[in-house]
């Protein structure tokens, strides 16, 4: 249920009624807006009058019931209002959301040796990406697999990280390793394979870290969405969506089928900023510069791109990751479309 407050409401009377709502067993949480104050209300609702509520104060404007089951992750929940995640990093913060340029995040699949990902670090960076993606405990179909030089890995990442000042995202596999990953990582990476372990899900949420939260394989929206559910009603507000393909019936020509379609749909359901991976998304590295502009004309918040300096002998995902030269290419590909309808830094701008 959202309470929407009138224009200038008085904090003090924001304050009382939130309490008088905690005091009838909800948890009401402020959200301020450009030029609202809506306050969400979480709990038992579904036998509450709207009617009733409204008598509460005055300055009660409206109330609406959210509908969707999932709540938090809502448009209604901010009455219209898109959210941003603020991402702090060594070159400063990072803002990820509609109203943003697109963030771009770039590197290898998985973090091979120092010299490597420091490398890709700079040279990424030089094309305007601002994370650094790298596996250090990679999730493989096949057991016998590269899995990631797990621990140690974190430590190259660091390295990178202080090399360039890139915002660092990678993955989280095990819960028990939450604590070390966060010391290293800006964004905690909840992949595909984990979208539905909700135990992870939960202690993701009550950590402080914003998180990139990976569509599962065969996941639908609404799975996706209650997903994200888990993390925003475990206190983490700072969500990220990241599509990077499903299983469809056809996997001999694109590894997964990149869902672009789910960049208006979410717009209509959800605030929460979004994520194409057209790396993961085809599976094929000759697809991914077409599948990146396509994603920034359909309205992207942030792009992560698979780049190595030598996918032929990357230990894993060689074929869909660019070298750092077709990476620059890209990038200015990219600068074109994200100019044109204004979504793109200028720091990254053509000359």
């Amino acid at each position: 249920m959202i309470v929407v407050m009138k224009v200038g409401t008085p904090d003090i009377e924001i304050e009382r009624i939130g309490k008088e709502f905690t005091e009838r067993g909800l948890t009401p949480e402020k959200i301020v807006g450009k030029h609202k104050v809506v306050m969400g209300l979480v709990g038992e609702t579904a036998g509450l009058d709207p009617l009733q509520i409204q008598e509460v104060s005055p300055w009660i404007e409206d109330v609406l019931r959210v509908e969707q089951p999932f709540k938090r992750a809502s448009l209604t929940f901010r009455h219209g209002e898109y959210s941003e995640v603020i991402v702090s990093t060594p070159a400063g913060p990072v803002a990820i959301g509609k109203n943003h340029p697109v963030a771009v995040v770039a590197g290898p699949c998985s973090v091979e040796n120092e010299t490597m990902i420091v490398e890709t670090a700079r040279r990424v960076k030089a094309a305007g990406a601002q994370f650094l993606r790298g596996g250090a405990f990679k999730p493989r179909t096949s057991p016998y697999a590269f899995q990631g030089h797990g621990e140690s890995a974190l430590g190259l990442l660091a390295a990178a990280k202080e090399a360039t000042g890139l915002g660092i995202i990678t993955e989280v596999m095990d819960a028990a390793d939450l604590e070390i990953i966060a010391e290293v990582a800006d964004v905690i990476q909840v992949g595909a394979r984990n979208m539905q372990n909700f135990s992870m899900l939960k202690k993701v949420g009550a950590q402080d870290k914003p998180v990139l939260l990976k569509r599962g394989m065969a996941a639908t929206i609404d799975e996706w969405l209650m997903a994200a559910e888990y993390i925003l009603a475990a206190g983490n507000p700072n969500v990220i969506l990241c599509e990077r393909g499903i299983r469809t019936f056809d996997g001999h020509y694109t590894r997964n089928c990149l869902d672009l379609s789910v960049l208006p749909v979410l717009r209509s359901l959800t605030h929460l900023p979004i994520m194409i991976d057209p790396s993961h998304g085809t599976g094929k590295s000759e697809y991914v510069p077409s599948m990146a502009m396509a994603a920034i004309a359909a309205g992207t918040d942030s792009l992560m791109i698979e780049v190595h300096p030598n996918p032929a002998k990357a230990m894993s995902d060689g074929p869909q990751s660019l070298t750092p030269d077709r990476f620059d290419e890209t990038m200015q590909q990219l600068a074109v479309i994200g100019q044109t309808v204004g979504r793109w830094p200028k720091v990254a701008a053509l000359a």
